[in-house]
This record gives structure tokens, C-alpha cells and sequence, in this order.
């Protein structure tokens, strides 16, 4: 029935002398989102990209629902630049759309086609009128509507638009590390990164025995589901050794300090992975005032550590909206599972909530805070992880 899928894209036809190379990209990530899913040729027009479908077209609109740079995308019925054609398109498209009441639009970016956009959405119209007896025009607030977009390489036809996640497709804005735990809002801070063009990688920092490894595969399984709305389709997850570092922590004589000091080492550490591997930015989930760790002065004492830039996509939302983006993508119930990480173990009675920086420093002199990174960078594993398949 619908032998295409009509891909559109928003900003990424903003983009003058760069919009190739972010085309392109875009259809890398096409091919890499519908996997193994048997599909034809992908082409591109001006505007437009097209996917051939194998009689699946709903499960390759699915898939290309996770792409972000997409806004939009069609099941179409393609014919040539012949009026009797069109009509037999249109009857198929028809047939296949529920309600009673229709209009017909034409774009015409074929300006050859004898018909202008106005005449041929009449003639198609009183066409269908006479095929259909039971349908009626409705051009304010009708059922359906029956589209058709007439460009040099055929008319396509079509009733169904389905809408996509937009932004830029994954990895054109460049290399990002998300500080990824278990809880619920850092895979939203990677997910809303990667919706502005961020190859998202992931660094989670893990404390055995203090955190079990149901916790490590409690992240891993959040990788995964971050993966199918990344760049080419994979995820790379470096799991940090942190156990020594929470051990020191633990023995610090200053145990208010201990979640600021905690988050320094956390930077630091993905703040040197970052530049070896070539990632420009870090990224958290902090939400402005959600935790201790979260306040202004926490947030400014932290930051404190590196030179990098560090993205906060959720520093606005509140509670209730970051719980609304994970259900909608799919992460929500894995980060609910009841296995901590190592933000919750150890957590003070009462956590600095203004930690000045001179104090923080002073704490830090108790430690060998140079030996313990070097020992958490030594350790650290990377595992990288695709959609659907095992760890």
C-alpha cells in the first residue's frame, strides 16, 4: 500500500553551506535507527528525504519516531505527473484513511505540471466526491485531509502525518559526557542534549561492594534505552571505579561536605576522560534547588574544578516535568528500580547546603585527591551498547 515513508526535517534546512553535512548525518542515523529492519533504498530530494518500505512502513515509522532531526514523516503513495495517476493515488489513500468528511491540499513545487495547486485540489476533489459516495468537503474541520505534493521526480499522496522528536540530528553539535547515575533525571539531561545535535557518552561511577551490581546493570540498561536516540545508534558507557574515593570520603572529618566533595571528584574525573576522548562539554542532570547538591552555591563550588563547560539541560524544570520527558522516552520505570548508586550511599544527616569554596579546599587537603583520580582513571571500563542487544 504505501511502497514510501516521506521524511521531513525542520532546522536543518536553516543550515546554508552547511545543510549537506547535516543531511547526511541525518540519514547515518537513519540507516542506523532501522537496523535490521528490511527496508529499500534512502534518498534524498531538496527538502526531503524518502525511505522504500517493504510492506512495513510501520515499523520502520516506529524506529524513525527516535530520530531526532526529524519532524515529521509520512507513509506515501507515489505516482507520475499524470492526472490520471494522481486520482488512482488518491482513491488508494482514501480507502485506506477512516472518517466522512475530506479536503484535498497540493503543493506544487513542480512548476511544469499543467495544473496549478488550487485547480488540482478541486479536480481530486470531485474526483473522490464521485468515487466515495458517503464523503463530504469539510475545508474548515474535516476528518482527514488529503495531501499531495507534486515535485519534478513524481507526485506524492498522502493523508497521515506523523510527528517526530525535530532538533538536530545526534552528533552534529559535537562530543558531550553525562554524568550518568541511576536516578531519573540525568538520562533526560543526555536525551534533551542529544535533541540538540550532542553525541551523547555516558560516565557512570560505580562503588563495589557499597553499590551492588544490579545497580551497574540497572545504568547500563538506561545506556541502552539512550541509545536508540543517539548518534549512530550506540551508546558508549565508561564505568569509573569510585570505591576507594567513597571509602576516603567516608573517613573525612568533614561528613556535611562529604556529597560536594563527592561531586568535585565525580568532575574532575569526567572532566579528564572528557579531554582524552575528545568530548567538548560535560553533562548533568542537575535541576536548580532539587537536592544539596543542586543549590547555587553547591552548583558554584562543584564547578569549581574544571575549566570544561557543563551543561544542565534540566536546571528549569522541576520534578514533575523531568518525571513526564522520562516516561514519554522510555526510562522512567528502569530508574525507579530500587538499586542504589553511589550518590546514595553515604549521604549525610545533614548535607552542606552554601559550601564555600575555602572550605571544601580544606577538606580536600585531608585527601590524595591526585591518587584517587588516577586510581578511578586507571580502573575505568568502557562498554559500548546498541538497542536490543545484550551486555
Amino acid at each position: 500500500m504505501y511502497p514510501l515513508l516521506l521524511v521531513r526535517y525542520g532546522e536543518l534546512s536553516l543550515k546554508g553551506r552547511n545543510r549537506k553535512t547535516f543531511e547526511d548525518l541525518l540519514i547515518t542515523n537513519i540507516r542506523a535507527a532501522l537496523g535490521d529492519l528490511p527496508h529499500g533504498r534512502i534518498t534524498k530530494t531538496f527538502g526531503r528525504i524518502y525511505v522504500e518500505t517493504k510492506d512495513n512502513w510501520e515499523e520502520l515509522a516506529a524506529r524513525l519516531q527516535q530520530v531526532f532531526g526529524i519532524v515529521s514523516l509520512s507513509p506515501v503513495v507515489r505516482r507520475g505527473l499524470d492526472l490520471e495517476e494522481i486520482k488512482e493515488g488518491a482513491s488508494l489513500v482514501v480507502q485506506d484513511t477512516p472518517g466522512q468528511t475530506f479536503k484535498v491540499e497540493t503543493r506544487r513545487a513542480c512548476k511544469d505540471f499543467p495544473l496549478s495547486s488550487p485547480e488540482l485540489s478541486r479536480t481530486l476533489g470531485g474526483h473522490l466526491l464521485k468515487s466515495f459516495p458517503h464523503l463530504k468537503v469539510d475545508v474548515h474541520n474535516p476528518d482527514f485531509i488529503v495531501k499531495v505534493e507534486v515535485r519534478s521526480e513524481g507526485a506524492f499522496i498522502y493523508s497521515k502525518v506523523i510527528p517526530c522528536l525535530g532538533g538536530l540530528p545526534a552528533g552534529s553539535s559535537g562530543k558531550g559526557l553525562l554524568l550518568l547515575s541511576g536516578g531519573i533525571d540525568s538520562p533526560v539531561a543526555g536525551f534533551l542534549s542529544m535533541k540538540r545535535g550532542v553525541d551523547v557518552e555516558g560516565i557512570h561511577f560505580h562503588s563495589y561492594p557499597f553499590t551492588s551490581q544490579q545497580s551497574k546493570e540497572k545504568v547500563v540498561e538506561l545506556a541502552r534505552i539512550l541509545a536508540s536516540y543517539n548518534a549512530r545508534g550506540r551508546f558508549r558507557l565508561w564505568i569509573a571505579y569510585f570505591t576507594e574515593i567513597q571509602k576516603a570520603l567516608h573517613k573525612g572529618s568533614y561528613p556535611s561536605l562529604s556529597v560536594t566533595l563527592m561531586r568535585r571528584f565525580m568532575l574532575r574525573i569526567a572532566a579528564r576522560l572528557a579531554q582524552r576522548e575528545g568530548a567538548l562539554a560535560l553533562i548533568t542532570g542537575d535541576s536548580l534547588g532539587q537536592v544539596a547538591s543542586q543549590t547555587m552555591e553547591s552548583i558554584h563550588t562543584i564547578n569549581a574544578v574544571t575549566s570544561l563547560p557543563v551543561f544542565r539541560p534540566l536546571i528549569g524544570l522541576d520534578k514533575q516535568e523531568i518525571v513526564e520527558i522520562a516516561v514519554r522516552i522510555g526510562t522512567y520505570e528502569t530508574s525507579i528500580l530500587p538499586y542504589e548508586d553511589c550518590c546514595t550511599v553515604f549521604v549525610p544527616k545533614n548535607p552542606a547546603t552554601k559550601p564555600s569554596l575555602r572550605q571544601v579546599e580544606r577538606a580536600e587537603g585531608e585527601l590524595d585527591v591526585e591518587g584517587l583520580i588516577a586510581e578511578a582513571l586507571e580502573k575505568t571500563e568502557l562498554v559500548e551498547l546498541y538497542p536490543g542487544k545484550a551486555f
